[in-house]
């Protein structure tokens, strides 16, 4: 295992922070908030066999937020000698002084903090077990299993293997001091096919866990990463049509990302979001429910990707459902969007280095629904059913959807052939009411997941 900052240059955390939040109330702040951070991590990318890229870093940072009554500003150093510590202290309460004042400004109250006090199984030692060449193999396995699957894939855009670890620690001047470590370890593989023209398509897979032991191996990423791409061949338009969508999980879960935008607490104070006002109304079918998970914990016993002991501010973690049976429960806020709206904030402030929180999700997902995926596609006598989309062309103000597509044809239930150069386009307000059918392929590759999921009525813009 290789010497991580922590290891090679110890420093205590939590003191650093206390010490942070002490010197900034010795310097005239009314509150003040510190958080600090420090990481390690390894990437290696091979492509035809050879190391293309091969990094280890590790990084140390630090923010402070001060609040002077009303006033409030923020600095971030990564210098954490005595003196960059001293000069980020002085420089936010200086920056402070000269700020507007926000009504709206400040802490959460005192008795909201606290940190869930059980093991959320965040981090595990074992994601550098793997010595570095080993590493570098994985990745090589990964790419060569894509490449040896079939004759027509000839090329590829590389393999990677990626480890990291980190820890987080916040303090602030009303009594909060916590922290918590986390681990990631990830590889994937990008490979190129080739028709009998000489047309050629490309497609990736991959495998992410907090634990090296949870990993597919690199030969399964490989052989589906192929899949992938050899089904792109061939691709082509179709006319323009109105007609059932499919999204497959991949492609699905950037809806449910959308109405995490669209409820998030900054959009809809501003007025900027469709979801504006609609609290306690159906929104959906009855069949969607979205939940927002920040202290889940996966079957496997591993904590979810976006599971934290605490927020951004210090508040317990929380489960929050978003929608439930198509209903709008809940706008995802931070303390400052709480105020706001005059509502409670959802324990979703996320917190950078620099600058004030903004809004975060944990484990933002779409409950899944009873149908397999197989099921779904044979009850569509034609239709698109959606691998990859290109593009932003949402409007969160006015719910107008269009994005640049991908996929495989449904014809009499059947996946046929490859799709490529549409465009799928409706309005999301009943995107989400005319969803029909929720596969149950729920499966957590990141902290945003959705199953398969059929919506009726979207238009196809080809040929």
């Amino acid at each position: 295992m290789p010497e991580t900052v922590a290891q090679s240059d110890a420093i205590d955390l939590e003191s650093l922070a206390a010490d942070v939040v002490a010197q900034a109330m010795k310097a005239g702040a009314t509150d003040a908030e510190a958080v600090v951070r420090e990481g390690d991590e390894f990437s290696v990318t091979v492509r035809m066999g050879q190391v293309e890229k091969l990094q280890e870093s590790g990084s140390r940072g630090l923010g402070v937020r001060v609040f002077l009554g009303k006033r409030s500003a923020s600095t971030s150093t990564s210098d954490l000698t005595p003196e960059g510590v001293r000069q980020a202290v002085e420089g936010a309460v200086a920056l402070a002084k000269i700020t507007e004042e926000d009504p709206f400004s400040g802490l959460p109250d005192a008795g909201e903090f606290g940190s869930i006090p059980d093991d959320l199984h965040l981090y595990f030692e074992d994601v550098y077990s793997l010595p570095g060449p080993q590493r570098i193999e994985w990745a090589r396995r990964a790419e060569a299993a894509a490449l040896s699957a079939d004759p027509r894939i000839t090329n590829s855009n590389g393999g990677s293997f990626d480890v990291s670890t980190g820890r987080k620690v916040l303090a602030n001047s009303r009594g909060f001091l916590g922290g918590y470590r986390s681990s990631y370890a990830g590889g994937s593989t990008a490979p190129l096919a080739k028709d009998e023209n000489g047309q050629m398509q490309r497609d990736f897979w991959y495998s992410s866990a907090r634990r090296i032991g949870d990993l597919d191996t690199p030969e399964s990423v490989g052989a589906e990463a192929a899949r992938r791409a050899l089904r792109r061949l061939g691709a082509r338009r179709v006319p323009t049509q109105k007609v059932p969508i499919v999204f497959a999980p991949e492609t699905a879960r950037s809806l449910i990302a959308t109405v995490f935008d669209a409820a998030s607490g900054d959009a809809v104070w501003r007025s900027a979001s469709f979801l504006a006002g609609k609290l306690g109304e159906s929104i959906a079918a009855s069949s969607l429910t979205i939940v927002d998970d920040n202290i889940m914990v996966l079957p496997n016993g591993v904590g979810g990707y976006g599971t934290s002991p605490f927020d951004g501010e210090g508040l317990p973690s929380r489960r929050t459902t978003v929608m439930a049976k198509g209903v709008l429960e809940n706008y995802l806020l931070n303390t400052y969007t709480a105020r706001k709206l005059k509502l409670k904030s959802t324990h979703n402030a996320a917190r950078g280095l620099a600058g004030a929180p903004g809004i975060g999700a944990g484990n933002l997902y779409l409950e899944a629904g009873t149908l397999t995926p197989e099921q779904i596609i044979a009850d569509i006598p034609a239709g698109l059913y959606v691998t990859g989309l290109m593009g932003f062309g949402t409007n969160l103000v006015t719910g107008d959807y269009s994005r640049g597509a991908t996929g495989l044809w449904i014809e009499n239930g059947e996946l046929t052939h490859a799709v490529e150069e549409v465009t799928i386009a409706g309005k999301l307000a009943e995107m989400f009411c005319n969803v029909t059918a929720i596969g149950n392929d729920l499966v957590f590759r990141s902290s945003l997941a959705s199953p398969t999921l059929r919506i009726d009525g979207m238009t196809i813009a080809g040929a």
